[in-house]
Order: C-alpha cells, then structure tokens, then sequence
C-alpha cells in the first residue's frame, strides 16, 4: 500500500497597498518557504480607512488590481478578491484551503496597524503562522530614532539618519513562476466593485496620462530616469517641463517599491549629475518622514500638529472653496492647477503649494478642507504625504514651512512657468494671452484682452480676492495667534 501524499504547505499571500510582485518580501519568502500560495486581495469595509483614500484612487485600484491578477495569471496562479473585515475573510479562506499561515507586507497607517496587530494575535492564537515584512516605506518607523532616543520632527537629520543607515538593499526580482494549485477559491468579479465613474464618467481624462500597474510603474521609471533625472535640482520646480518622476501613485499602491525607485538612481552614468539624484532620492524620503510623523502622531490629517494653530480663526466660506475646486478663482497659475488635479488625478508639486498657499493663505480656508479634496481626487492619493504636505504649508506641522511665508500666486507663476506652456494646457480660454499678461490677464489692457478673445468675469473669473489685501489679512490673523 503506497504511502499518502503529504498535505502540501499552504500559505496565503495577502496583498494590499502592495500591488506588485516584485521586490515583495511576502512573496518571496513564502516561495523561498516551500509554501503553495493563494493570492488575496481584501476590499475592507469602508470604515476600516484601510482602502482607496478617495474616487480617483478607486479608478487608479481598480486597474491596478486588474493588472496584477493578469501578472499572477501568466506566472501560473490566480488572484481572490473578497470583501468584508480582514478578519472574517482569512478566517473563512484558511477554513476553505486548509491554509496554515498568512504572509503580508506591513502597513503604517493608523487604521491598518490597529486592524494588523489585532488580527497576527487572533491568528496566532489560532495556530496560524503570520509572517509580515517591511518594504513599503525605506524605514521602519519603530526602529529610526533621534541620537537621544526619540522619533524625528525635523526632515534633515531624518534624511541624514536613513542615509547614514546605508543604503537600501537591491530589489528582489519578481518570480519567474508561481505554484498553480489544484483548485481554485472562489473570488468576487471586480466589476461588481463598482469603482469606476459611469455618469459622468469624470476620469476619461485619466487613460491617457496614466497606465496603472507594476509594469507601469518600471515603464514611468524608466522613462524619467531617461529623459526627467538630468536638470532634475534645478527644473523641477517648472510644471511645463517633464522633470517630475510622476511616480507617486504607483508608489501610493506599492506597485513599485521605494528600494526600486532608489535602486535606478544608482551606478548612473557620468553625464548625471549627483546633485539631480541625491535631490530626487530626498523627495523620495519626504514620502518615509511623512510616515514617520504618521506613526508617532497618528491625527495627523485631523489635528494641528502644533497645537496653537487650533485656535486660526479660519473663515467658513463656501464659494469660495467651491471656486478653489472647480479652478475658477482668477490667478491662472492657481486655476492651472485645481484643473489639472481634476483633468487628470494629479498636480504638479510646486503647483500643489501654490494652490495649497492660496486657499489657506489667501482665502483663510482650513488646510483640512484641502487635505480632504486632495484626498478625494488625488490618484496618489497617501495618508501621509497629504497631510504632511498640507500641514506643511500651512505652517501647522513638523518642520514646517512659516506662515508668514504666503505665495503671490502671480510671481510664482510668472518664475516657474514664463512662457504660460502649462497654464494655457489648462485654462484654454486663455491660450491666445501674451506671456506678459498670462499670469495676471486683470492687469493686461482692453485691447489686449480683446484681441486674445478675453473677457475678465465672462470667459474667464475676475480674482475672487485681491492677493496683497488677502495677505495681510492672513498675517494679522497669524500674529494673533502668538504662534512661536
């Protein structure tokens, strides 16, 4: 009588904000295991907050979850989707598979430590093994601490620490195939998630900008490591130039890993400049000091992170922020932005200060009511960088920049953007404006209005509020506050 088959080891790989196979640590140590491994994606309950921060992330998810089941397809396996708490879900799938452990990659967002550390005991206790690795961020927020012990609140000796930490390991190169079991678990259709936009469907614009997915993402790399990193220092500032990586929603998902990121930037040929890489590598950790200061002030995106800005007597004024959102305020460089963010899920970086800068600086809006629209039509849209970047403007957070440093939404157009290239992709009305009056068409003459086919408060907004009065509004309001 020939002796049974012996069960084989089954592992459940749980993706989340990890939508690659690449660089996956889970993955990788599962098949260095031995394990049989069931793909899984959750959609967890919306209370959770452990999903698409916003719509244009739901459209940005479900491509990406689209790709990667294809990904896993060609590698020989297949990808579950189920809803419901994690909980409930890895409970009922162990049972289904005979399962006996859970791999995932960790996360640092709030919502999600709390639901993880909960569920690793509860599966433990239930003879589980649970394995989780790190990788979605460069550090580990627990582990990176100040020489006295501490977490860090200021960005350069946090940059100074995880470089002198070494450099990153080399990424793992994706599998070349993947356990294929004898069955298959059930699965939701993606469909049925109904995270595309019909009517209207708002992101058509999207498609053509962006191709979600980890092959996406090495493609996006690839292509600026090319032609974006050489003048990165110093041109990135320029929103009519293609000197931004347009990384950041893959990273969002984790379709790429950051180590990747910074991998590309290593043995560069001479003609690259160190500068141009060491800069784009410290934007790259802004994204990890934003975790950091997650991790250990988890109201980041709630609350002041110094507390005597809760007392900012911000002014409740619906159309006004009606106007900011739809980019209808009358400053070009600040309509120019709002558009594309809603054209195309995203916003050039020196354009997100400008438009953050005028609505708390000039309108006297909350930086919450930014940080939530950002949220909600963001494709990269982060927990952390979000409102660590709002935060940051408003002068409110860790390391921040001052109040009292307001952008004039007419300079910062007129030095980043001189010939008006990106204001007239955005504002078409006023394409045919001379570049000495792109930037400030309220100052421009009858005649050269009329003859670019401009009528201010007709075909475009007159200002919605006059910069240097609003400014010094914004500084009264601020020294009122005694804020050190």
């Amino acid at each position: 009588m020939s002796a049974s088959k012996p069960s084989p080891k089954r592992a459940i790989l749980w993706f989340r904000k990890d939508l690659r196979l690449a660089d996956n640590a889970a993955l990788a140590t599962a098949l260095d295991e031995g394990f049989e491994i069931i793909p899984l994606y959750i959609r967890e309950p919306d209370k959770d907050e452990t999903g698409p921060l916003g719509a244009a992330q739901a459209w940005w998810l479900h491509h990406s979850l689209k790709a990667l089941a294809e990904s896993l397809e060609k590698k020989g396996t297949r990808l579950t989707l189920r809803s419901g708490s994690a909980a409930s879900v890895l409970h009922d799938l162990i049972a289904e598979t005979k399962a006996s452990a859970v791999f995932w990659n960790r996360r640092y967002d709030p919502p999600g430590i709390a639901i993880d550390k909960a569920l690793k005991a509860k599966l433990s206790d239930d003879g589980i093994e649970v394995r989780s690795f790190a990788g979605q961020i460069l550090h580990e927020p627990s582990k990176l601490m100040t020489n006295a012990g501490g977490n860090f609140r200021v960005y350069t000796p946090f940059w100074k620490a995880l470089d002198g930490a070494g450099e990153p390991p080399e990424p793992i190169p994706a599998p070349k195939a993947l356990p294929t079991l004898d069955s298959w678990p059930e699965t939701e259709a993606l469909s049925d998630w109904q995270m595309l936009p019909t009517r209207p469907n708002w992101a058509k614009g999207f498609e053509s900008e962006w191709q979600p997915g980890e092959a996406g993402a090495h493609k996006r790399l690839a292509a600026f490591v090319k032609t974006g990193l050489k003048g990165y220092r110093t041109r990135r500032d320029f929103p009519g130039e293609a000197h931004v990586s347009m990384l950041s929603p893959h990273l969002a998902l984790g379709e790429i890993s950051p180590a990747a990121v910074w991998d590309a930037t290593r043995d560069l040929p001479d003609d690259y400049s160190t500068e141009d890489y060491i800069h784009f590598r410290k934007e790259l950790v802004w994204r990890d000091f934003s975790y950091h200061l997650l991790f250990h002030f988890p109201e980041l995106a709630r609350k002041n992170w110094n507390a005597k800005f809760d007392g900012f007597p911000w002014e409740h004024a619906p159309e006004k922020l009606k106007a900011w959102q739809k980019g209808q305020t009358g400053y070009p460089i600040v309509d120019a932005g709002m558009r594309q963010l809603w054209q195309t899920g995203f916003m050039h970086n020196r354009v997100r200060m400008i438009v953050a800068s005028f609505l708390i600086k000039d309108l006297l809006i909350d930086w919450r009511e930014g940080e939530r629209w950002f949220r909600d039509t963001l494709v990269d849209a982060d927990p952390a960088s979000n409102a660590a970047s709002w935060q940051w403007v408003a002068g409110s957070g860790a390391d921040a920049s001052p109040f009292f440093r307001i952008f004039n939404p007419i300079t910062q157009g007129e030095k980043f953007d001189p010939e008006g290239v990106y204001v007239r992709r955005f504002v078409p009305e006023l394409k045919a404006m001379p570049a000495k009056f792109i930037h400030r068409p309220f100052d421009a003459p009858l005649l050269v209005l009329k003859e670019a086919g401009v009528s201010l408060g007709k075909t475009y907004p007159k200002p919605i509020v006059d910069h240097g009065k609003a400014r010094d509004v914004a500084m009264a309001a601020f020294q009122g506050l005694k804020v050190e």
